[in-house]
């Protein structure tokens, strides 16, 4: 696909203003730390892989405005650890976001020994190999991934894991992608994703570009589309895997895979090896993000609820490892054994 969700220039992070889609294609620049975290928070950029890359250029933002002539490099290095304990604010869940500043921080700390000059240019230069790694990374899993798929499959997946949730390609989507240009044709459902729309506004839109048949449905339609037989396949992304292979996604996702073991439906998770988060024992143990209610309770600020009404809005739930499938990732496909 020929855009590429969040890039770097000129000293600036320029990314695609997601909550503008699908009515408009716009790019914003951002200069400065603090507002590449609102746009973050606000999911101007999502998606696991792109928050990943999003957190590496925000960590070059925040170098911006350290004075190389009067600065030592013990403050520098302090100054990274603020930056990025800053960004991992943004968004709890996410892990691609926490490794990214991981590594940002393990790069600094590697040059240690040199210049500030010297330690900005290892941290540039950490930051763009990261983006170029998601590139990567992704066609692998699609490559992967695109066997589980046949001419004449029907996929069912949620909320968005295409180009807008990585650099430009996709985890599930690019399975998807994969497969399309490999000359397979196939149909996709596609969830709507509430209570932000990601699967309507954003995955639909990107399918539609790649001339992928794509139909859009609630999220309640689910269980009639397999009690009907017309559910080959259910590929989903992830924000978090847990060391036991139990995996936070989009809010939605435990109900499709609970729907998916009744009805005998592959469920697949398709992440990089990235996402997989050895340090959590278990699903219990990630952090789930909770959410505006303004996001339940009205849609492009017109109401759809009472004003006053109580609302529990998680961003994520958690799959169960019993229920996956199998995993994909650039390095193959790990099933459940």
């Amino acid at each position: 696909m020929s855009i590429q969700t969040i890039k770097w220039v000129n000293g600036k992070v320029k990314l695609i203003d997601q909550t503008k889609l699908p009515q408009k294609l716009v790019y914003c620049t951002y200069s400065d730390v603090t507002s590449l975290w609102k746009a973050i928070k606000q999911l101007k950029v999502r998606g696991a892989p792109a928050l990943g890359v999003a957190g590496a250029f925000g960590v070059l933002l925040g170098l911006k405005g350290f004075n190389v002539g009067n600065a030592r490099e013990r403050s520098l290095q302090q100054h990274i650890k603020k930056t990025a304990a800053y960004l991992r604010t943004s968004r709890p869940t996410a892990v691609n976001l926490f490794y990214a500043l991981e590594r940002m921080e393990k790069a600094a700390q590697g040059n240690k020994r040199r210049s500030v000059s010297q330690i900005k240019a290892a941290l540039k230069k950490e930051a763009f190999r990261m983006y170029e790694e998601d590139r990567r990374l992704c066609r692998a899993m699609g490559k992967a991934g695109s066997s589980l798929i046949r001419s004449g499959s029907r996929v069912l997946t949620i909320c968005n894991t295409g180009v807008l949730a990585t650099v430009d390609y996709g985890t599930a989507a690019g399975v998807m992608y994969a497969a399309k240009e490999a000359g397979k044709r196939f149909s996709v459902y596609a969830c709507e994703t509430r209570p932000l729309l990601q699967g309507a506004r954003l995955t639909t839109w990107e399918l539609m570009r790649r001339r992928i048949d794509v139909t859009l449905i609630c999220d309640n339609m689910a269980a009639t589309l397999m009690k009907q037989g017309k559910v080959d396949l259910i590929l989903t992304g992830a924000d978090r895997i847990a060391a036991n292979g139990d995996t936070a996604n989009k809010i939605g996702t435990y109900m499709l895979a609970v729907l998916a073991k009744h009805h005998r439906v592959p469920f697949y998770v398709v992440a990089p090896s990235t996402t997989f988060d050895l340090k959590t024992k278990n699903g219990r143990a990630i952090p789930i993000e909770q959410r505006d209610r303004k996001e339940v309770i009205q849609w492009g600020g017109i109401p759809t609820a009472p004003k006053n009404v109580k609302v529990y809005n998680p961003a994520f739930d958690v799959t169960p490892h019993e229920l996956i499938t199998g995993f994909v990732t650039e390095k193959g496909i790990i099933r459940h054994l």
